[in-house]
């Protein structure tokens, strides 16, 4: 009955992701451009790899370059560049080590020369020279991630703990200028928080840090306290920044997937920033709402939700938007799934979740209940046991997360 559904459920998944890949974007972006002196590249995020690929098959060549991804990111070698793999999302010593290249090979360059810095998400945790021990910036970072505050929260207490975010990249760049091409993972785009804006001016106060860590408790050292209390850079001069793709480019071609097999989109959001669990319940609701006649149709989400953690199951935010959704679904003819662009949802293999009207029925015959795996956070190995995980491996791409509801 359902087995319609998840063949065009898997198909709109491959076919948008594969509408935001950056190769033609950084294509695009490096089309035609000349850069006097050196070029020195250095990428960062879970999209470093094929973005720097692009780049020199572009140019034709790079002087020097570092790649710092995520692991099992890198595919292969790139002429000319050296390339790490680290630490996501909690930054480790090979994130470290990698930053460390990356600043040695910026603070190489001369007056005349180009940084060509390809950015995309992840890089807040890939990308990192803390300014405190790594132990504890480790810790920080596992609370912000833990106590459900949103990426904005969290890079706007980061990127003062580091020595590379909030504009400080750019500056180790001076006197050599920086083209930055960006690839979006955050809601509206803002350039000082994408991946903690390493070569852009910020724009949050240490006004808003200090009130984010009182809003969620934070255990902070004395140490950490005076950072936060320490301003950023609010001017660069030596930086120029393209933005390449973003969660709207992902839900209009989610949506163009959705028509392409016979469905009527329509998007809800693409700034969906709320907890995973409660946008499933509210994306089961509409179902429940517009099931029955009225031909086939899709109703669309894009964003990045939040997960607060209160047990110690595994999982990420796509496949607790998804499960939490399959209580509603019961008996509809219906499916949801909700996927990460990266193709890596939280600490897992998985890019998201798939559940449909008869989800409920499969998990209650294997002895589960949704509240109590949500209550554990253990969304992955529920879906696992009733087929209900989205598997694609790494993308390549990062620009947040669609989630779809489909109607027959």
């Amino acid at each position: 009955m359902y087995q319609d559904l998840r063949a065009d459920a898997e198909t709109i998944v491959r076919t948008a992701i594969a509408a935001v890949l950056p190769d033609e974007a950084v294509r695009r972006a490096l089309e035609g451009k000349r850069f006097p002196g050196r070029v020195l590249l250095v990428a960062a995020g879970k999209a470093a790899w094929p973005m720097a690929r692009t780049a020199v098959e572009t140019l034709g060549r790079v002087d020097a370059g570092v790649v710092v991804t995520k692991y099992g990111h890198v595919q292969g070698e790139i002429p000319g560049v050296a390339c790490y793999e680290a630490g996501h999302p909690v930054p480790d010593e090979n994130s470290f080590r990698a930053t460390q290249a990356a600043l040695d090979l910026a603070e190489s360059a001369r007056e005349g020369d180009t940084i060509l810095f390809l950015l995309s998400g992840g890089g807040s945790a890939l990308l990192e020279k803390p300014l405190l021990p790594g132990a504890e910036l480790q810790d920080i970072t596992g609370q912000l991630l833990a106590c459900g505050a949103g990426i904005v929260e969290m890079n706007t207490i980061r990127k003062r703990l580091s020595a590379v975010k909030g504009g400080r990249f750019a500056l180790a760049c001076a006197p050599a200028r920086v083209y930055s091409i960006v690839l979006s993972d955050v809601l509206g785009d803002p350039l000082d928080m994408i991946a903690s804006g390493p070569a852009a001016p910020d724009r949050s106060t240490c006004a808003q840090a200090l009130a984010i860590a009182q809003k969620y408790r934070l255990r902070l050292s004395p140490a950490a306290r005076a950072l936060l209390a320490r301003e950023t850079p609010k001017a660069l001069s030596n930086v120029e920044t393209q933005i390449t793709g973003s969660v709207r480019q992902l839900c209009a071609a989610a949506a163009d997937a959705c028509r392409a097999r016979g469905y009527q989109p329509l998007l809800l959001t693409d700034h969906l920033d709320c907890e995973a669990r409660e946008a499933g319940r509210f994306l089961a609701d509409i179902a429940r709402t517009h099931a029955g006649p009225g031909g086939k149709r899709a109703f669309l989400a894009g964003g990045e939700t939040v997960v607060h953690l209160t047990g110690q199951g595994l999982g990420g935010r796509n496949q607790e938007l998804a499960l939490a959704a399959a209580p509603g679904l019961a008996g509809l003819d219906a499916a949801l799934f909700s996927v990460g662009s990266d193709g890596t949802d939280g600490p897992t293999d998985a890019a998201g979740g798939y559940v449909d009207g008869g989800t409920l029925t499969a998990l209650t015959a294997h002895g589960l209940d949704v509240a109590a795996v949500l209550a554990q956070n253990d969304a992955y190995h529920a879906l696992a046991a009733v087929d209900g995980l989205l598997i694609t491996g790494p993308t390549g791409t990062n620009v947040n997360d669609v989630a779809v509801l489909l109607l027959e």
